[in-house]
Formats: C-alpha cells, sequence, structure tokens
C-alpha cells in the first residue's frame, strides 16, 4: 500500500509534530533536572520529580509512541522501507533505545527519586538517581538531535541486496 502525497504530507506533519513534542519534553526534563541537581530546597526538588514524573507517564510516552507508530508507518507507505537505507536502520535503531528510555527508564527514576525523597529526604541515593536520569537525558538528547539530522541529510545511500 502507498500513500498518495497529501496523505504522505498528512503523516510526514503527525511523525514531526511527535518527533518536536519529543524534544519538547526532554527539553523540559533537562531543565527541571538541572533545577532539582542545584537546589537544597526540598520541597521544590520534589515538585520538579513529580513533573518529571507526571510527563514520563503521559505526555512522554504518548509522543514516543506516536513517533514510532507514524515513522513505521511512514517506512512501510512509501519508497523508504523499513530496511532499503542504512540511515533509516540507524533512525530504527536509536527509536527502540528511546522507547525503552522514555517509556521505563524516565518513569523509573523519577518514581525512585520522588520515594526516596519520601523516606529519607535529601541522601546520597538522590545523587545516584540524578545521575541516571542526567544519563538517559543526555542519551535521549543526542539520540533525537542525531535522527533529525539523518532525517534531513540520509547519509549513507541504500544497502546493496543480497545475491542470492
Amino acid at each position: 500500500m502507498k500513500l498518495s502525497i497529501r496523505s504522505k504530507k498528512w503523516l510526514l506533519t503527525l511523525h514531526i509534530l511527535f518527533g518536536a513534542i519529543m524534544f519538547g519534553n526532554i527539553v523540559t526534563f533537562f531543565i527541571l533536572s538541572i533545577t532539582a541537581s542545584v537546589t537544597e530546597n526540598k520541597p521544590l526538588m520534589e515538585a520538579c520529580y513529580q513533573v518529571m514524573n507526571l510527563m514520563a507517564n503521559t505526555s512522554v510516552r504518548a509522543s514516543t509512541f506516536a513517533a514510532t507508530v507514524t515513522g513505521v508507518f511512514l517506512s512501510i507507505w512509501t519508497k523508504w522501507g523499513l530496511f532499503k537505507y542504512y540511515w533509516i536502520i540507524v533512525k530504527e535503531v536509536l527509536t527502540f533505545m528511546l522507547l525503552g528510555l522514555n517509556i521505563w527508564g524516565m518513569n523509573a527514576w523519577t518514581n525512585q527519586a520522588l520515594v526516596q525523597l519520601d523516606n529519607r529526604g535529601i541522601t546520597t541515593n538522590i545523587t545516584i538517581l540524578q545521575s541516571n536520569l542526567w544519563i538517559g537525558i543526555i542519551i535521549q538528547l543526542i539520540s533525537l538531535l542525531l535522527i533529525f539530522v539523518l532525517s534531513v541529510f540520509k547519509p549513507w545511500g541504500r544497502r546493496q541486496p543480497k545475491a542470492n
């Protein structure tokens, strides 16, 4: 099944929109993580983690899932295909990594931080959880930026079919 030009443009628009929402979510996580890392104000720190946890359970999950689904449909229903081009395969690998980070990691780390704050106040465990969250955020930012660059420049060309 191939899409009409108009349908393809609508699907591409949705895909770009969901990718932009993912990027906005990660930038928001970045800002809230900076705030939580530098403050000694427990209520402010807790508010940052609560907002991140709410986002992880709603907007982050929804945008990640929607961007993935629209990307798969774009690959299947257009000339690009799922495995025809090296740049698409790299995007797929990065996308599956982002799925894990966004659907499991962000929720788990912000949840654990909230539990630590409720049980013990600000402790060494918070520092470890903040480090995990920072690593996840940085990986996501780099991955999303790389996905955007790959989408624009489309490097490496088409894969050669295997000879039978």
